[in-house]
């Protein structure tokens, strides 16, 4: 092999017990005091290069706990299940508290600020790069409490909200099945890796067979999962109403820089064009060999099954030769950074017993590197699940040289780098397709972002949404949950799904419903994927794609939602005609899709 499958993260700091990794809490630790003793002493009557200086202290300090928050997860990633890094994640959360002590502070001082003085002060020249988030933070800290009552009520998070985000953890840590594959014999296997198999697995029977076991063992943990996903709601809902929030999506939009017009315009195209979805879905079913022109939910992903061909599996090298050669069709510095990544071992890929499920990438402030996480089975889908990740690097790459508080882009455009890889990958491949067996499932495979995105997330979202409008009057129990899920996959699904081919306990077994410092970690994901289907439609008109799309990074930290598509794209997200754009590319593929299999 060319490239390694095991990243470097050594280089950040030796060990979850080094001198290192203590040394970097404790500066941390001093930092917070130093600063607060800084922000206390500011006034009005400050010159702009004393108040601009705080702030530079605060994103110093930010990017040091951006860096040992890195480590932990990474550690833990490969580490699931052992329990050396939650004293750590203790003690980073409460610092963690402290700084956030000193940012409501300092937004605090700019709110007091007279408009004339807030004025002065964001017009100066070295406080244009940050000036957007400068007066987000002044408006934003017009809600808060008093200090006293902040700095109470997030330490009582390390124990409630963060609290019951990690006792999820320990318990989907713990977890295993057993299933019987395809050739007759009994498999045990972790939760994560059960995930990852449901993915993939060719055999109808071993697949439902692994679905029926992973629901049964998700479903042996309901009790738990809903006293931890009540007590997460409640703790952030007891957050909300303390701040005077009445509506809980008011914070996930916020987060997200996006009007509630602009996530009702998506919705209702998404809803609209689900029908296509199900036609697609039919399709599949008979491919897959099913009895009924229905789906179950372990076979949304399931490769199709063409008689006469087999598909390929990929290695590790060939698939990072062929991300590296499609981004530089696109951009040279794409391509370039991607190959970059792959031999300075960024990406942890090796499939083995003890990772946690799923991928992600994240920064490393310190170093102003990145590192991604997933698992490499050799199917065509994991080429597109590491260029997502690799999308989300290279969007952090072209921000490196601004201030940290201008890489603290939403989650929502974060999506949009990296789906916007993903459909470059997805392209490739199905335009280097041999035979028309190959193009239909190598379209398979492009088609499960669709509808992931549009009714896999859209599911998520039906049941987080009347979760919370539910939890405001009380606890739910786990039958109620199961009932609401259900619910929710039938409505996204719009009959696609089989009566018995739900998944129940999908609120149990998905890690995202219990993350913490974002909640509803669903919506952005199919904003991400329309928006980048956008770009990908207007990168083909571009004569200079590769200045042009990284201006529109560059400015994803500095701008609305709104504004960012307005100045770059020249659309408007509260209008349903963006979103459709975006729908009628999915259409193209599903058409094709239905053509090619329609004599199968």
């Amino acid at each position: 092999m060319t490239y390694s499958q095991n990243w470097n993260i050594d280089v950040v700091f030796p060990g979850i017990d080094s001198p290192e990794l203590n040394a970097a809490f404790k500066t941390a630790a001093d930092d917070n005091q130093k600063l607060a003793k800084t922000i206390a002493s500011l006034t009005e009557q400050d010159e702009n290069s004393k108040i601009l200086a705080a702030a530079d202290s605060l994103q110093t300090l930010e990017g040091k706990l951006g860096t040992i928050g890195f480590y932990l997860n990474a550690w833990r990633s490969v580490n699931y299940g052992k329990a050396e890094a939650g004293p750590k994640f203790d003690r980073l959360s409460k610092i963690d508290i402290d700084y956030t002590a000193q940012k409501q502070a300092w937004g605090k001082f700019l709110a007091a600020l007279s408009d004339k003085r807030f004025q002065s002060l964001s017009a100066d020249e070295k406080a244009q790069p940050i000036a957007f988030i400068l007066n987000e933070t002044r408006q934003q800290a017009a809600k808060l409490l008093d200090d006293n009552t902040e700095k109470l009520i997030n330490e009582f998070q390390v124990d409630a909200l963060h609290a019951w985000s990690a006792h999820y953890d320990t318990l989907s840590a713990g977890l295993s099945t057993s299933y019987t594959d395809a050739k007759g014999q009994k498999q045990t296997v972790s939760a994560g890796q059960a995930l990852n198999l449901l993915d993939g697995i060719k055999d109808k029977d071993a697949r439902a067979d692994l679905m029926k076991h992973y629901e049964s063992m998700w479903g042996k943990a309901e009790n738990l999962s809903a006293d931890t996903l009540n007590h997460l709601a409640g703790a952030r809902l007891t957050d909300y109403k303390a701040h005077g929030i009445n509506d809980y999506l008011e914070k996930p939009l916020e987060l997200n820089r996006l009007s509630r017009a602009s996530l009702t315009a998506m919705w209702n195209t998404v809803a609209k064009n689900e029908g296509m979805l199900v036609k697609f879905f039919a399709r599949k079913a008979k491919l897959l060999g099913l009895d009924s022109d229905q789906i179950s939910w372990q076979d949304q992903t399931a490769p199709v099954q063409v008689p006469g061909y087999e598909p390929r599996t990929l290695s590790y090298d060939d698939t990072a030769n062929f991300i590296v050669k499609n981004f530089s069709k696109y951009s040279a510095k794409m391509g370039a950074f991607a190959k970059h990544a792959f031999e300075n071992q960024w990406i942890e890929s090796e499939d083995r017993p003890g990772k946690q499920p799923g991928g992600w990438d994240e920064s490393i402030p310190a170093l102003k590197e990145d590192r991604i996480f997933l698992t490499f089975t050799g199917s065509v889908n994991d080429a597109a699940t590491i260029a997502h990740e690799l999308g989300h690097a290279f969007h952090s790459r072209v921000l490196y040289d601004l201030p940290q508080w201008r890489q603290n882009y939403a989650m929502n455009v974060a999506e949009t780098a990296s789906t916007f890889a993903e459909a470059v990958i997805n392209t490739a491949n199905v335009e280097a397709a041999k035979t028309d067996a190959e193009k239909i499932t190598l379209l398979d495979a492009k088609m499960a972002n669709a509808t992931a995105m549009f009714m896999n997330i859209r599911a998520r979202f039906i049941f987080e949404n009347n979760f919370y409008k539910a939890r405001q009057e009380g606890v739910l129990m786990p039958a109620q949950l199961n009932k609401m899920m259900v619910d929710a996959q039938k409505e996204a699904f719009a009959g696609a799904l089989s009566d018995d081919g739900v998944h129940p306990h999908f609120w149990t077994s998905k890690l995202h419903f219990y993350i913490d410092d974002v909640p509803f970690y669903n919506f952005p994901y199919t904003f991400g994927y329309l928006f980048s289907l956008g770009i990908f439609a207007w990168a083909q008109k571009q004569t200079d794609f590769e200045s042009a799309y990284i201006a529109l990074l560059r400015d994803t930290a500095n701008m609305s939602s709104e504004e960012l598509a307005k100045k770059h794209l020249g659309v408007d997200l509260t209008q349903p005609d963006f979103w459709q754009a975006g729908a009628d590319l999915i259409k193209k593929d599903v058409d094709e899709f239905l053509r090619l299999t329609e004599n199968i």
